[in-house]
């Protein structure tokens, strides 16, 4: 629980996109480790964190160009979705962007006047020789990666080594694994210490089995980022916010009833992860 003396902020997840609900569940889980059959679609979100007279955003999303070449759904321009919770994005002031993926990083360009915070490892992993892989660059869109490269050069870009906290009770740890230089978010709330995880671990699935997503780095350091974040998250589940799990859009309560795509994480989910 939150100490006194702690900051306490208000935590959405923003549902912009989604994926054919006949997405197999193979595709989600290292070849090998589920053989199931059955449906299992990705959800696909972004995060603000408000409270403190701050604004902050995680993740950035993508557009109508990669929704329509990477085939998937978008509900909502991630903008869109910030107006309507009363935010507007050219007055974000920070963006933590977890990692460069395309669904993590496009849309660089509607934050005309943020600061961005990366994780140094994971510029060097996007602009270096393994992107001369193809498995390893797949995931990620060259213009993406060139905006956060212009960025740096505007002045704009903070780079992090590692564990930092940006502000009082707003910290990133790097966990690695899926990228470079994945790096998750952990916050503080009114009930809690909540961990957002991004793609430590896509569904609450991956990490309770021990079965890693197959868009993977290395999958030592993507085991061992399960186990950090249970551990950042005090083992209290309830803290620990995957990815892109559909699971949250129904379990946290909706910011208002004509915004159900738009959850509030920093309150209680108000029902129990089903396993």
């Amino acid at each position: 629980m939150k100490t006194s003396d702690q900051p306490a902020y208000e935590i959405l997840a923003l549902r912009y996109a989604t994926t054919d609900l006949m997405r197999p569940r193979r595709e989600n889980f290292f070849p090998g480790m589920d053989l199931h059959d059955g449906e299992m679609p990705l959800d696909y979100y972004v995060w603000v964190i408000r409270g403190e007279g701050r604004c902050l955003l995680v993740d950035t999303g993508f557009g109508t160009e990669a929704a329509s070449t990477r085939h998937r759904t978008l509900l909502h321009q991630p903008t869109d979705l910030l107006q309507r919770a009363g935010i507007q994005p050219a007055k974000i002031s920070d963006v933590i962007l977890t990692h460069l993926h395309y669904d993590h990083a496009g849309n660089l360009d509607r934050f005309p006047k943020a600061r961005f915070h990366l994780q140094e490892d994971e510029m060097r992993f996007a602009t270096g020789r393994n992107m001369c892989h193809a498995c390893l660059k797949a995931p990620f869109e060259c213009r993406d990666v060139t905006q956060a490269v212009e960025i740096v050069f505007d002045g704009r870009m903070v780079f992090h080594d590692g564990d930092t906290e940006i502000f009082p009770g707003i910290e990133v740890f790097r966990i690695g694994g899926h990228s470079g230089g994945l790096q998750v978010v952990r916050v503080s709330t009114a009930r809690g210490k909540l961990v957002l995880a991004s793609d430590a671990f896509h569904f609450t699935e991956n990490r309770l089995r021990r079965a890693p997503f197959p868009i993977v780095y290395h999958v030592g350091e993507m085991l061992d980022g399960f186990a950090r974040c249970e551990t950042l998250a005090g083992g209290d589940p309830d803290l620990l916010i995957p990815g892109h799990d559909p699971d949250v859009g129904l379990r946290w309560p909706a910011l208002s009833p004509d915004l159900p795509d738009i959850v509030r994480l920093d309150l209680p989910p108000q029902t129990k992860f089903q396993y």
